[in-house]
């Protein structure tokens, strides 16, 4: 079979031929903005709980080379790039890319400062390697229409292993073909399900990291002549058949490589503004709106109903129990009942409200109990996120507002480095913040990634 002839080969001679040159200069500007919100988020979890776990037990398996983000510990390439996944994503503060619900830089952007450095790679080749990264992942999230989510498959960790092997095999300088065989391989590797969802468990931080030593696992073996299936995605157990079981027949694995290198995907990603999952951002627009326009007291709240989409359900809205009263900082970013009470009341979502201070705030809790939750006829999923809230005071006034997030709606370039400062400042200085955040979006000028690395560290 030629490589022409299959997605993955059509894949790899995009990610083999593709230039930093020919890439245009409004593409290689979104990618560095998106790698400087990744790296922001990664140094905002730095003083998690999670994260110091992870630390500890990622430094039991033996140190290395490679850097971790906002640690001093250095660890083996694939251990490093594990936590920084777990770093960039912790937090659940990282870019979505709606139309595939999956989260690019988490995998992507771990694994090409960790290859790059390792390769001792220039700022240029990094970059590359990233963007083309992130433009796979964004591809194949999308094509599943929804359908990993429905599956109850976590689309961040299930495309990003695939992303990754790309990303690494590109700084590897792997033929199109060595390509196909790392997306092969890792076929066999992927894995990440929704379950953490449910009980607020830390597994879903370590979804994207996993991906990335997953793809620089299969990068490695293909390098070496390692042979894995050429049908990744199309084949009879392929990613799509495999993963999406019921829902394969909506998937369009034609639109991965649809106008690929034409039309560029990945600078769609919306950049988040709440700390959260993105199902909420709607809800949390919508409730902001409401505080901002009428300044009520949860006193004068006698119930909210929120419109949510079906998907949605299993993500914010149960077990109802359970959100309405979330035990941990990651049971609080997935639940819908806390979120609104926390934009009626506070008129604001940002890093403050994920402290147990807040998430146990018996004010916040008795006002989450009287929101209801029900299903959106015309929620627009998985196009864009709709949010609508209606409130009934217990004066007998109803307020309602309805927000759509839209996968062209990403944040704007002052939004991203305004984001970045606030969460880095207090770890590193202003100074060396903005050193840092000019490092990176000079990144082409690098001529040896260990430099980017070294600042990280």
């Amino acid at each position: 079979m030629t490589t022409a002839a299959t997605v993955s080969g059509r894949i790899a001679t995009f990610v083999a031929g593709q230039t930093l040159a020919a890439t245009p200069a409004a593409v290689r500007e979104r990618a560095k903005l998106l790698m400087l919100d990744a790296i922001g988020n990664a140094y905002a979890a730095a003083r998690f709980p999670f994260a110091r776990v992870a630390l500890d037990a990622l430094s039991t398996l033996g140190s290395g080379e490679s850097v971790v983000i906002g640690m001093n510990t250095r660890l083996a390439l694939r251990d490093a790039v594990t936590l920084n996944g777990v770093l960039v994503h912790g937090l659940d503060y990282d870019d979505t890319y709606l139309p595939g619900s999956v989260h690019l830089t988490a995998s992507c952007v771990p694994t090409a400062l960790g290859v790059a450095a390792h390769l001792e790679a220039s700022g240029a080749e990094l970059l590359a390697a990233c963007l083309l990264g992130l433009e796979i992942d964004a591809r194949l999230a999308a094509a599943a229409n929804g359908g990993f989510v429905r599956a109850g498959f976590h689309a961040t960790s299930i495309a990003g292993a695939f992303a990754a092997a790309l990303v690494a095999g590109r700084l590897m300088q792997l033929d199109a073909d060595r390509l196909v065989m790392a997306q092969g391989i890792a076929l066999s590797t992927t894995s990440g399900n929704l379950q953490p969802m449910q009980d607020g468990s830390w597994t879903k931080r370590m979804h994207p990291g996993w991906a990335g030593a997953c793809g620089i696992t299969a990068a490695t073996l293909a390098r070496a002549g390692y042979v894995g299936p050429s049908e990744a995605y199309e084949g009879r157990f392929g990613l799509y058949p495999c993963f999406l079981g019921q829902h394969a027949c909506a998937a369009d694995v034609g639109a991965i490589t649809r106008d690929l290198g034409e039309r560029w995907e990945f600078p769609r990603t919306s950049v988040k503004l709440f700390p959260a999952c993105h199902q909420l951002h709607a809800f949390m627009n919508a409730a902001i709106r409401l505080y901002r326009e009428r300044n009520m007291t949860p006193g004068e709240v006698d119930s909210v109903r929120a419109l949510v989409a079906e998907a949605a359900v299993p993500l914010v809205c149960e077990p109802a129990a359970a959100k309405r009263q979330p035990a941990t900082s990651y049971a609080a970013q997935f639940s819908l009942h806390y979120a609104i009470a926390c934009a009626l009341t506070r008129g604001r979502f940002g890093l403050q409200e994920i402290e147990e201070a807040s998430y146990t705030d018996p004010e916040l809790l008795d006002l989450a109990q009287r929101v209801e939750y029900e299903i959106d006829p015309d929620s627009g999923f998985p196009r864009y996120r709709s949010g609508e809230v209606i409130v009934t005071l217990k004066n007998g006034e109803v307020m309602s507002r309805r927000e759509n997030i839209l996968p062209d709606e990403p944040a704007t370039a002052d939004d991203i480095i305004a984001k970045f400062l606030q969460n880095t400042e207090d770890r590193l200085g202003r100074e060396k913040a903005q050193r840092l955040m000019d490092r990176v979006m000079t990144l082409e000028e690098l001529p040896d990634a260990r430099v980017l690395a070294q600042a990280l560290a």
